[in-house]
């Protein structure tokens, strides 16, 4: 069964069932309080799954002017994902419990590293239970291999100064809230606002009311409704490079393609004074 955007819970527990090469990836994460997941997945998790933290495992070091998660180093990333057991071949799938974010972080950044064969949980930690699986707390022994073979990047990027340079000719989605795109509120960094010519996309708009992704037609209307599939490239960002590649997730699932993540996003975009600011 090969792996690319959305696994429903009954799947996975069939993939289980059937003892086949699986890795599995538990991303919960509280921006608010960054030991948060790694306590909950102490205290249960899928059978089998291992914890990606998302600023040590899914993030690289920040020097106050590439944002608050930027990428992690390529030759770092594959070693990680080689201690997880990730190898050419080995499906791969990642959840959370808050709506996917975390976990289409990890699926981005193992398709930028070149592995295909990977897929978010749809509807997560409470979609695996509502559908029988069962939770642990005991912690499955790694089965490490060598680290990813990566030779190039496999997902498109955009840098800030490109971006800067393009800006009017190429569609950029916001995945943050409403009222921190409009710069009502900053509760994490220093200044408000969002990006000139940036469409809001809130991430969760992703999602239906059980949690779940929403269809994959109606997210393609959606998206193509926002501009996406129309000429321009699109260009994914939020606050930090993270729920964008739920955006980013979520047009890959509706048949658009992959679109380019700005990893800096706001939090590096709003470091630098001379870039310009739009609110409202």
């Amino acid at each position: 069964m090969l792996l690319r955007t959305l696994i429903p819970a009954p799947a996975l527990l069939a993939l289980q069932t059937a003892s086949a090469p699986l890795v599995l990836l538990d991303c919960g994460f509280d921006l608010a309080d960054p030991d948060a997941g790694a306590r909950s997945f102490a205290a249960s998790h899928l059978p089998g799954a291992q914890y990606a933290h998302l600023d040590r495992d899914l993030a690289g070091a920040r020097n106050g002017r590439n944002g608050r998660h930027p990428l992690p180093d390529r030759a770092d990333f594959a070693a990680r994902a080689g201690r997880w057991g990730i190898a050419p071949g080995v499906p791969v799938v990642c959840y959370d419990a808050q709506g996917g974010p975390y976990a289409a972080r990890a699926w981005w950044l193992l398709r930028w590293l070149g592995h295909a064969d990977v897929a978010v949980l749809d509807g997560g930690t409470a979609a695996w239970q509502a559908a029988g699986g069962r939770l642990v707390a005991e912690l499955a022994p790694p089965r490490p291999q060598p680290p990813y073979p990566a030779p190039a990047p496999a997902m498109p990027t955009i840098d800030a100064d490109t971006l800067l340079a393009r800006l009017g000719r190429v569609r950029l989605l916001d995945a943050r809230a409403g009222e921190r795109f409009r710069g009502e509120v900053e509760p994490l960094d220093p200044v408000a606002g969002h990006i000139p010519g940036a469409t809001q996309r809130y991430f969760k708009d992703n999602l239906g009311a059980d949690g779940h992704f929403k269809p994959a037609l109606q997210l393609r209307r959606e998206f193509t409704a926002l501009g996406a599939g129309q000429g321009e490239p699109v260009v994914q960002q939020c606050g930090s490079g993270v729920t964008a590649c739920h955006n980013l997730l979520a047009m890959a699932h509706a048949g658009l393609g992959d679109s380019l993540l700005y990893p800096g996003s706001w939090s590096e975009w709003c470091s630098d004074p001379g870039r310009p600011v739009a609110r409202g």
